[in-house]
Parts: structure tokens; C-alpha cells; sequence
């Protein structure tokens, strides 16, 4: 299995196709290739595809159980150079999307273009606390305990409380960034956000990037590139924007 060497990480990814690299920026709750299903056999075609598990998730191994969303972006900033990639295409979803904007800000360099489905300008609390340990087994959700215990065992090494306890943290200090942090994302971008999704909307991160193309999915919540959503509408508009940069 395909493993890299990243800081103290033993960081999992998968990859397919060859082409310009497009790094999968995945959610809370999931992995690599969990989060972007739909995206595989259309994207691979054209492009490098490459789904890394962030740290503290899906088969990605180290000692520290700690993460955040700035520390991963950091993480795939350090992956990148691991595999020898320059610069890459982002496409991230939900907190992947987080991880994509810091790793813009921060690493403009490594950015070749910013694709987001269901990311949001400021961090959304409401409804966090539900996921805690302690509020899961209260609520009788043995299935879902159940479902991230062995999506994330080998990260968590069987400690989910750490896990799901990292991942409300999270969820309710991110994404933060400066306003110098937004003005210093200048890659071409490509938000999507649903009509009905609770954790950002398009005119929020049109306000923070007035460069970027935005598209609003009608009756749509948080996963519309999902394939029981919209997957393939929103991959032939995403494939579209990307051959759009080819000819800048």
C-alpha cells in the first residue's frame, strides 16, 4: 500500500491516472477516497488524482493523535514536496476545503488552482457538541461509534474518543482566517456551495475571494459532488474550470 514519509507521519494515500496532480482535500467523518467516490473514474482520465488520509484519519499511522485543520494543511504542504510536486490543483470538501484555503494562503506557490465544495469564511459551532463522546453514547449511536472506530483504526489505534473529540474542536474553531490570509490567496478558485447547506454559502466566500467562480446548487445541502446528489453536473463544471486554466 502507498505510504509517504511526512514530518512524523506514515501519511496513506491512493492515487490514479497521470497528468497535472489534483490533490483530494477529504472531510470530517471520512478519508481519501471516501469523501470523493464520485470524482475517481471522471477525474483520472485527465489528471494525477491523489487521496491522501489527513492526519488522525483513515490509515494515516503517528504517535500524536492531536490535528487541526492548519496543521494539515501544513501536513500536505510537507506531502507534496514528499512526492516531488511543485504545484498542484486542490479540490477540497467540507473541512478539506479549510485545509485548502490555509494551504493557499500560505503555500501560494504549491497552489495551482483552489476547487471547494461545501466550505464556508468562519467557523459554524451549532450542532458540534452532538458528535462529542460522551453526547454519542448518551444518544444510543452505537452504529456511528461503530462506523469510526474502524473507518479510523489505524489512525486512532482503537482511541476514537480522541478522535471524535478532535474533530468538534475542529469543527468549532475553523476555519479562522486573517483578512491578510484571504487577500493572500490569488489562485483561481471554484466554490460550490448547496442551496440548503448550513456550513457556508457562496456570496460569503465570494466576499473573501472576489476572484473566484461560485455556484450555488439548488435543493442541495452540504455533499452535492456526492453520487446520489449532483456528482455528475458538478464534475463536468469542475472538469470545465480546470481545462479553462490550461489555456491561460
Amino acid at each position: 500500500m502507498p505510504y509517504a514519509q511526512v514530518q512524523d507521519l506514515k501519511l496513506y494515500y491512493e492515487e490514479f491516472g497521470v497528468g497535472e496532480p489534483i490533490l483530494f482535500l477529504h472531510s470530517h467523518f471520512s478519508r481519501g477516497l471516501l469523501a470523493f467516490s464520485s470524482q475517481i473514474l471522471p477525474f483520472q482520465g485527465k489528471y494525477r488524482c491523489i487521496f491522501p488520509d489527513f492526519r488522525g484519519h483513515g490509515r494515516t499511522q503517528c504517535d500524536d493523535l492531536t490535528w487541526d485543520s492548519r496543521r494539515i494543511a501544513q501536513d500536505m504542504a510537507d506531502f507534496l514536496d514528499a512526492l516531488g510536486i511543485p504545484s498542484a490543483h486542490l479540490f477540497g470538501y467540507s473541512c478539506g476545503a479549510w485545509v485548502g484555503f490555509y494551504l493557499a494562503a500560505g503555500h501560494p506557490e504549491k497552489v495551482r488552482s483552489l476547487v471547494t465544495v461545501g466550505g464556508g469564511a468562519y467557523p459554524r459551532p451549532e450542532g458540534a457538541d452532538s458528535f462529542l463522546p460522551d453526547a454519542l453514547l448518551r444518544e444510543g449511536k452505537a452504529r456511528f461509534i461503530q462506523e469510526i472506530a474502524s473507518r479510523h483504526a489505524d489512525a486512532h489505534r482503537g482511541d476514537w474518543k480522541t478522535y471524535l473529540e478532535q474533530t468538534v474542536a475542529d469543527w468549532k474553531a475553523h476555519p479562522s482566517l486573517t483578512d491578510g490570509e484571504w487577500r493572500a490567496i490569488t489562485c483561481p478558485a471554484f466554490c460550490i456551495n448547496g442551496e440548503h447547506d448550513s456550513f457556508g454559502t457562496c456570496a460569503e466566500l465570494k466576499a473573501k475571494l472576489p476572484q473566484a467562480k461560485t455556484y450555488e446548487v439548488k435543493g442541495s445541502g452540504h455533499r452535492p459532488h456526492f453520487v446520489t446528489e449532483q456528482a455528475k453536473e458538478l464534475n463536468a463544471m469542475i472538469l470545465e474550470f480546470l481545462a479553462g486554466l490550461e489555456t491561460e
